[in-house]
């Protein structure tokens, strides 16, 4: 034992040593290296310049436009399609069946293949495909690797042009339906904003929601006739990528879909009718929180205003942690885990708002600190530090949509689709970086105007802490 430690105790002394030396030498190179380096402020580089790749538009006979961009360095190939429909097509009393149709087509079967063969059929190539319902529009998902591009296609067109919407299917998605609004009570933020749609909507198909009523009307037969109407080959748009050429892709498009035949189909949008419910309404929850939304019309893609509204809505609330709302009402104040605005953009119109998510006691303070902030951005001028902070981070953000080629020829085809300028994706991060201060203040008095807001709160009425204005608010019970 003696003769063990004789010859580990030389070992760890020359360890100490070592240490000893590394401590004391290292802060002063340290120091030095850090001395040495440049502020991050300081460096020089060359300007980075993001060119868009430009995909291929192609028009089919039958009316199918494709937006096509190769991409070889995987070898699959990836399907995004847009279809002119949506769940503001749904039938007066019948709300759901947009959405169910979306759902059924994809699971229920076609004339040639049963739900459950469809099924394995994808499994056996790796394929994916999908089919969403919007407000304003549906969009089909798919991606197959190119070995199985024919396959893949064949599932796919079966899918979009002769589903049958098998009966069991159709249930089990209307008791999907059914739960999802049941369970949507237990859900405050995502009840208050379908409510607070209905409110903004009021007196357009776009208010119009799923209850358990309309649900149970539904037949198969609405959904095959919602499929016959819009599922048409001049009203989709098909955006490929991936590795594909433009020759192949056309050439197995038309393969594929080239017999779906055209028909007659009027699918253009107007705009909603602009009669909002104003004023404050309150939908009574036992909850220890509230949840506020607050918001009005705003301007639309299309409009010039556009660039400078989105710049003010980052300033006033979408911008994170330094925008004005977040850090009036959770920063200083500390009255809510989430404050914020959003800003929904469509071609012809927008939905502006603001929220936060607060205690039961400090439900009218917070709003009242969300009005102020609405108020204060329309009386004084933004500083023109915060104007360049929100416009460099909103192009950066920009840049992000175009990470991957079925990112770039999507919002390519977006722009077909909602009817914007050809130069809408080239030129936005120059429109938003020309816009001043004075466009902001011009934004703000035009669109925040606060008598044409409309206010849901959601929370606990019955609290005695809960402050709400005597008289000043109208109870709702929400659509069940």
């Amino acid at each position: 034992m003696d003769k063990m430690i004789s010859k580990i105790y030389p070992v760890f002394l020359v360890g100490v040593f070592l240490f000893l030396m590394m401590a004391t030498v290292r802060p002063s190179s340290a120091n030095q290296a850090d001395a040495a380096r440049p502020s991050p402020d300081q460096l020089q580089y060359e300007p980075l310049f993001f060119e868009l790749p430009k995909a291929h538009r192609v028009v089919l006979e039958n009316g199918i436009i494709l937006y096509i961009l190769e991409d070889h360095d995987l070898p699959l190939v990836t399907i995004n399609a847009f279809v002119k429909t949506g769940s503001m097509h749904d039938p007066a009393g019948k709300e759901g069946t947009a959405e169910l149709t979306a759902q059924v087509m994809r699971t229920g079967g076609t004339t040639r293949l049963s739900s459950r063969e469809i099924d394995r059929q994808f499994d056996l190539i790796a394929a994916s495909a999908s089919i969403a319902m919007a407000m304003e529009s549906a969009h089909v998902g798919f991606s197959v690797l190119t070995t199985h591009l024919d396959k893949g296609l064949d599932l796919l067109s079966q899918i979009l042009i002769h589903p049958v919407f098998e009966q069991g299917k159709l249930e089990l998605a209307r008791q999907l339906q059914l739960e999802e609004i049941r369970r949507i009570k237990d859900d405050p933020q995502k009840l208050a904003m379908r409510e607070f749609s209905r409110l903004i909507y009021h007196q357009d198909p776009r208010g119009r929601f799923p209850s358990s009523a309309s649900l149970t009307e539904i037949k198969r037969d609405d959904l095959m006739a919602f499929h016959s109407r819009f599922f048409l080959p001049n009203n989709i748009m098909f955006a490929v990528s991936g590795d594909i050429t433009k020759e192949k892709a056309v050439e197995k498009i038309k393969q594929y879909f080239g017999g779906w035949n055209p028909k007659n189909s009027a699918t253009d949008f107007p705009a909603p009718v602009q009669q909002p419910q104003t004023g404050m309404y309150f939908i009574e929850k036992d909850i220890p929180q509230s949840t506020i939304i607050s918001g009005q019309f705003a301007t639309g893609k299309n409009h010039p205003d556009f660039h400078a509204f989105t710049v003010l809505d980052f300033i006033v609330g979408s911008g994170g942690f330094p925008s004005r709302i977040m850090s009036t009402v959770r920063n200083n104040e500390g009255l809510a885990y989430s404050a914020g605005s959003f800003y929904r953009a469509r071609p012809d119109y927008g939905i502006f708002g603001s929220y936060a998510f607060t205690k039961t006691s400090s439900t009218m303070k917070a709003l009242s600190l969300i009005n102020t902030v609405l108020e204060n951005i329309k009386a004084v001028p933004v500083a023109g530090q915060e104007l360049t902070w929100a416009q460099k981070s909103i192009n950066d953000g920009f840049l992000f949509s175009f990470a991957t080629p079925e990112q770039i020829v999507r919002q390519q085809m977006t722009i077909e689709y909602e009817k914007l300028p050809p130069d809408f994706l080239t030129s936005y991060r120059e429109k938003i970086n020309r816009v001043t201060v004075q466009d902001l203040h011009h934004a703000a008095v035009k669109y925040l105007d606060q008598t044409k807001n409309t206010v849901l709160i959601l929370g606990d009425g019955k609290n005695p802490d809960h402050p709400l204005p005597p008289g000043g608010y109208t109870v709702i019970a929400p659509i069940d």
